[in-house]
């Protein structure tokens, strides 16, 4: 079974008189770095002069351009876009990379395909969170917590994994708990959720609305029935919560009944050589070769694809239903 670390399995001692350089003061970034900084830490901040740098200098930090916040720091937090890390590694971290200190990502993926291959006389670490910036903020200064990955890449000082599992606690993500994986597993998943099963879900959710639509049923109860009311959204809180299995019980005999009998009936086998595939292509490199051609040709493929959503012939409907539910909820707070 795999291990989950939680508080007593950290100790925030290891990070005493550490300079932290959150670099990239974005959602995660900000979240992060205000997290990190209530535990007692010393953090800074490293970015482009933007309205986050104005954002971090509000919020109390000292801010710095990236490459001297790399340079101040002993561990550095790399927080920015992926696609963007690769340029600015080379031209403003990697030379700042000294002996001893400690890279960090959120995300495994431009390790897992070598887009970013730092020195081996550092620590390369990776603390992932489960959850949005937004939230790993409120989650933390409720007391609560929230899952997240890490990783230890290389452990040139000996100590790589006592220090991401006290910066897993200084961000409060040791108080729900912390698996360890590689980065090469996190990014996996990662892209197999946003390619594979994501994709998936949203196709049968726009399959099972046009039948019902073509069988004479109104679009925005349809809408409302599948997703719109936010059922879906808490029938997944409690698969979270209780598992799968578990939250069946909150349901009525006959949909229980429904569900479980038409499982059995269901043939998915198209859909599971369909997500075989996007797998493999994940797994074998070809979507970040495919990715990295296309952000190098100036992204004309992701434009087209980027005007998709204008054609979701859902979106009125949709648009719809969210009026009239906010007419009501505004009725109500009035």
């Amino acid at each position: 079974m795999t291990k989950f670390y939680h508080d007593e399995d950290a100790d925030l001692s290891v990070l005493k008189n550490k300079i932290i350089a959150v670099i990239g003061y974005g959602n995660q970034g900000r979240a992060q770095a205000l997290n990190m900084r209530d535990s007692g830490l010393n953090v800074i901040i490293g970015n482009i002069k933007d309205s986050y740098w104005e954002l971090a200098e509000a919020d109390g930090f000292e801010v710095y351009p990236i490459k001297e916040a790399a340079k101040r720091a002993d561990i550095i937090f790399f927080l920015i876009p992926d696609e963007l890390m690769p340029q600015v590694y080379e031209k403003e971290i990697r030379s700042e990379l000294s002996k001893g200190k400690v890279l960090n990502f959120a995300s495994g993926y431009n390790i897992a395909f070598g887009l970013i291959k730092p020195p081996k006389n550092i620590d390369v670490v990776m603390l992932a969170p489960r959850m949005i910036g937004k939230f790993v903020r409120e989650l933390f200064v409720k007391g609560e917590g929230y899952p997240s990955f890490i990783a230890v890449e290389n452990d040139a000082s000996g100590k790589a994994k006592k220090i991401v599992l006290a910066l897993a606690k200084a961000i409060g993500s040791t108080r729900a708990g912390v698996l360890e994986v590689t980065m090469a597993q996190e990014a996996y998943m990662d892209l197999f959720s946003e390619q594979g099963s994501g994709p998936a879900i949203g196709r049968i959710l726009m399959a099972a609305f046009q039948i019902q639509v073509d069988a004479g049923l109104p679009p925005e109860a349809v809408l409302v029935e599948l997703y719109m009311s936010g059922e879906l959204g808490l029938v997944f809180q409690m698969f979270a919560e209780t598992g799968t299995s578990g939250q069946m019980g909150l349901h009525s005999q006959t949909s229980q009944y429904g569900s479980l009998s038409r499982t059995l009936t269901l043939n998915i086998d198209p859909i599971v050589e369909h997500l075989k595939k996007v797998f493999e292509e994940i797994k074998n490199g070809s979507f970040a070769e495919e990715w990295k051609k296309e952000q190098e040709a100036g992204y004309p493929k992701f434009k087209q694809l980027k005007e998709l959503p204008k054609l979701n012939p859902l979106a009125p409907y949709e648009k719809n239903v969210i009026e009239g539910l906010r007419r009501k909820r505004s009725e109500e707070s009035a």
